[in-house]
């Protein structure tokens, strides 16, 4: 995780340095960046659900569903060979499409 951290979130990675064992748990780490790329996963599944409900609806399951595993396996691909901040944003939304199609296939066929 450290060198995840020192290349990515570098002043996250500082602030982890200097946490005393008396400190808050809770809300140590005060980025807004690390926020948003924990939170674009969740944030583009439900877009993706939303549209992947109209996607089935004409498509069917199974281009859904093999969609939704294109798009995961090309998130997972940017996240893997990230350079920038900006790719692991795109790589985790990719993510997050490929699992809210994924999971409406899953709620309409059940």
């Amino acid at each position: 995780m450290d060198p995840f951290l020192m290349k990515f979130f570098p002043d996250v990675y500082a602030k982890q340095l200097n946490i005393k064992p008396a400190d808050n748990q809770y809300c140590r780490f005060d980025s807004q960046t690390l926020t948003l790329f924990t939170s674009s996963l969740y944030l583009a599944a439900l877009v993706a659900s939303l549209g992947a409900s109209t996607v089935t609806r004409i498509f069917g399951r199974r281009l859904t569903m093999l969609s939704g595993g294109v798009l995961f396996l090309a998130g997972a691909a940017m996240n893997g060979f990230a350079e920038k901040v900006w790719m692991l944003y795109v790589g985790r939304m990719l993510l997050g499409f490929g699992i809210g199609c994924a999971n409406q296939v899953k709620i309409l066929c059940g």
